[in-house]
Formats: structure tokens, sequence, C-alpha cells
């Protein structure tokens, strides 16, 4: 099928009348997508919730345990005799 046909098969679907959509399939929808609009925006916060969860355990680790501070030398032998 080149691109002509196709073209020319599309026209012909396109060109025919749309199929009848039962009348209670609307309101069902509505209540679907109401559902997952819901979903969506728990899952939402949920994960933003767990983000600054994570934030505030880095936080109050890195205040803690300091890590950017060096830690004292073990290595140097004490002076004694000045």
């Amino acid at each position: 099928m080149n691109r002509t046909e196709r073209e020319a098969a599309v026209r012909r679907i396109l060109d025919q009348t749309p199929p009848q959509v039962p009348a209670d399939l609307y309101e069902d929808v509505v209540r679907r997508g109401g559902r997952m609009l819901r979903r969506r925006t728990a899952a939402r916060r949920m994960l933003w919730l767990l983000l600054v969860a994570a934030a505030v355990a880095f936080t109050v680790w890195a205040l803690t345990v300091r890590p950017w501070v060096e830690p004292p030398s073990q290595t140097t032998p004490p002076l004694t005799g000045w």
C-alpha cells in the first residue's frame, strides 16, 4: 500500500459517520476520570512528602555528623620536652 492508497483509505474512514456512543458511557468515564485524578494527586503528594522527609533527614544527619569537618589527626606523636 503506497502513500496515496493510505491517504485514500484514511479519507474514506474520516468521511464515514462516527459510531453511536452509549448514553451511560459519559457518567462512567467521568467517574473513572475523577478517580484517576484523585489517585494521581495523592501519589504526587506522597512523593513530595517523601522528598521533603528525605531532605529533612539529610539535613539532620549533616548537622549531627558534620561530614565537612576534617577529623583530628591521630597519627602525630605528642610533643614533649619543649
